[in-house]
């Protein structure tokens, strides 16, 4: 049995829906993330599973019991905040044990797991201070630790890193999974920052518009996106406007207007006249000077529009003869190269056939 299930789950205000029948399962020990943009319904989807919101149909089920009559502070999931949400006039080790004493526990135990709680966040010399006395970091970890005090059968994190500059985002994102790992708690993590996501998660659900678009596991949703919106938001990726000229089962021949044929692997359903987009992300495309030879099938013809420098590596915006613009990636390998080509360089564009993938309209 899943530790969590979401049943039918729509919440409105007023004629606005803001979670429109939403199923999800979630299991003992996985790190989900609902990921999505602003406004897409994910923050409200939280706060109904902690109790701060009631749905106005459908279930939220945990451990196969139907939470919604119970209140928040009665249910065994704990919150985490991107705002820390920790009392200024209590120490580090005051905020941490604060839900060790609302449950009534005696002090010795307070006591001993506050100890272990501070260990497990590097935070043993810290015991002492107040909030406005620690770094950003330290408050995050903090609120990290009185949220898993209690041992909670689920965590809820609501855009916990997202007041943390990009360095130290990195730095917390690494010990988040260290902790999910070592705690052996279940996490539901909200989002908008795809990368984090990627990184984190076991699975992820993309939610747009009060709809979930896609559940499944990170490399899943980046390398095979079930429509147009995932794509396009989960990392950069190359579209163009196709239809289906051949399709069998070990591949599709697709047409571009104004540019040619392009070979794609096959997918079940499609038919031949059928309207779709080919998507092919940046690092799978290839960018070399113009030749007429090719190796592979898709190979067209371009000008260097423009390129961005970013210290890894650079990305290339090539014009296609039929006014198609492709990014592509090229690492920047060798020490002290910065570009290999010019602004207006020709050069030849060519991607694998199994690199692209065809979406139906």
């Amino acid at each position: 049995m899943a530790l969590l299930e979401i049943r039918n789950v729509t919440r409105c205000f007023g004629d606005f829906t803001a979670v429109n029948n939403v199923n999800i399962t979630i299991e003992t020990g996985e790190f989900f993330t609902l990921l999505g943009p602003s406004g897409c319904g994910k923050t409200t989807l939280l706060r109904m599973i902690a109790g701060f919101d009631l749905p106005d149909s459908g279930q939220i089920l945990l451990d196969g019991i139907n939470i919604l009559g119970i209140p928040p502070e009665k249910r065994p999931i704990h919150t985490v905040f991107q705002s820390y949400a920790l009392f200024p006039h209590m120490t580090v080790a005051g905020n941490i044990a604060f839900p060790l004493k609302m449950a009534g526990k005696m002090p010795d135990e307070i006591k001993s797991r506050v100890k272990e709680s501070l260990e497990n966040v590097r935070l043993t010399n810290f015991a002492d201070r107040f909030p406005h006395e620690l770094s950003g970091g330290q408050k995050q970890r903090v609120a990290f630790a009185r949220g898993l005090i209690n041992h909670p059968r689920l965590l809820l994190l609501d855009e916990p890193l997202g007041a943390l500059d990009a360095k130290l985002r990195e730095e917390m994102q690494i010990e988040l999974v260290n902790l999910q790992q070592e705690a052996g708690v279940t996490f539901v993590f909200v989002t908008h920052a795809q990368n984090e996501a990627l990184a984190l998660s076991h699975r992820i659900a993309v939610m747009n518009h009060g709809n979930v678009e896609q559940i499944d596991q990170p490399s899943k949703i980046y390398s095979f996106p079930r429509n147009r919106f995932v794509a396009s938001f989960i990392g950069k990726t190359n579209m163009m406007d196709v239809q289906v000229l051949e399709a069998t089962s070990s591949h599709l021949k697709l047409i571009v207007a104004g540019l040619g044929e392009i070979t794609t692997p096959s997918k079940e359903g499609v038919q031949v006249g059928d309207s779709g987009t080919m998507i092919i992300r940046p690092e799978q495309v290839q960018i070399q000077p113009y030749s007429k030879e090719a190796e592979v099938k898709d190979h067209f013809r371009g000008i260097v529009h423009d390129y961005l420098y970013v210290g890894d590596v650079t990305t290339y915006i090539v014009e296609l003869v039929n006014g198609i613009r492709i990014e592509a990636l090229l690492p920047n390998s060798t020490p002290g190269r910065v570009k290999f080509f010019e602004v207006g360089d020709s050069v030849l564009i060519t991607w694998r056939h199994d690199a692209s993938t065809f979406l139906n309209d």
